[in-house]
């Protein structure tokens, strides 16, 4: 690991002056449960390390407006306990839980695992992001158990790393970003990751002067639930994942989001299996033809074609979910 600069900056403005205007140079510590692996395995070799730990208005959550405002550094284990958030977020609380340990849980940030780089082996042992030796494809001539089925016909064969980002899209969250000379903006979940075209670029929207602020989740009364498929609980990531959040009034489904896990760059949006769902009635039938529809336009690579079957598994089991 390589020398660094270390700064723990007590502000928003002055973490973001602190930031440089180039990937690589600076890094953001938050709980630093994927950073400090990346800086081990020499990911990136940052010059300055910028600590959020002194920053106290980027953690904790409140509801107000309609809306349930999440801080970028709240724990998940505080996520995954906050009463308001347990009532009407179930699908977040499954998706925080599933995380494992109490350490990673306890440690982890909200903002840190929305954020966290791919955990595609390629990358994590120095051939980049997109898994190249030379213009040869890595992952399409090797080992790609665990790679994307949807999204994959550019270089990008990784998938989003994120627990929590497929619930957020489902739920419709706003996130805040901070930039220089204190300007802010917002963006949807479903625009803030992002599928990188160059090894240059990173997996969100964000650059490199800017931080991620905090989330904001409507309070819709929506009916949602998450259901993830994993080889094993704890220090391990799920083989697929299924988010859905959907209105149901008179027995009559609409509003529906299907936001599937694990199985491409982004949290993947399935508007045919959203289709399946709006105004039909809840029913185990219902809940299979939306399973169906999820895996339109799958095209799984050498070795993960059984990534298909799993995720018809985990879409009708959050549906029922769901619902009850």
């Amino acid at each position: 690991m390589n020398s660094f600069e270390y700064a723990a900056p007590k502000s928003v403005p002055d973490a973001v002056a602190l930031l440089g205007d180039s990937w690589g140079r600076t890094e953001v510590l938050a709980g630093g449960t994927d950073l400090v692996t990346c800086l081990k395995q020499s990911i990136t070799q940052p010059t300055r390390l910028v600590s959020l730990r002194n920053i106290k208005g980027l953690r904790g959550i409140r509801s107000k407006g309609g809306r349930v405002t999440i801080g970028a550094t709240t724990t998940l284990a505080e996520l995954s306990e906050h009463g308001e958030v347990m009532k009407q977020f179930p699908a977040l609380v499954t998706a925080a839980r599933g995380v494992g340990s109490p350490q990673l849980l306890g440690v982890g940030t909200v903002g840190g695992d929305l954020c966290q780089r791919p955990r595609c082996w390629y990358f994590r042992n120095g051939h980049g992001l997109f898994g190249k030796q030379g213009e040869t494809s890595l992952v399409r001539e090797g080992d790609n158990r665990y790679h994307a089925i949807f999204g994959n016909a550019g270089p990008a064969l990784f998938v989003s790393p994120s627990s929590l980002g497929p619930v957020l899209v489902a739920l419709g969250a706003e996130m805040t970003i901070a930039g220089a000379g204190g300007k802010t903006r917002e963006v949807s979940a479903a625009d803030f990751f992002r599928t990188p075209k160059s090894e240059a670029e990173r997996e969100t929207t964000l650059q490199p002067n800017e931080l991620l602020v905090e989330i904001a989740v409507p309070s819709k009364g929506l009916k949602n639930a998450t259901y993830e498929v994993r080889h094993r609980h704890g220090l391990d990531w799920p083989y697929v994942t299924a988010s859905v959040a959907f209105a149901q009034q008179g027995g009559v489904l609409s509003g529906a989001q299907v936001v599937l896990g694990h199985v491409a760059p982004v949290p993947w949006r399935s508007a045919a299996a959203a289709a399946a769902l709006n105004n039909s009635t809840l029913s185990e039938a219902t809940a299979l033809r939306c399973a169906e529809a999820a895996t339109q336009g799958a095209s799984p690579l050498s070795g993960n074609a059984y990534k298909v079957q799993m995720l018809k598994a985990a879409v009708k089991r959050a549906v029922l979910a769901a619902a009850s």
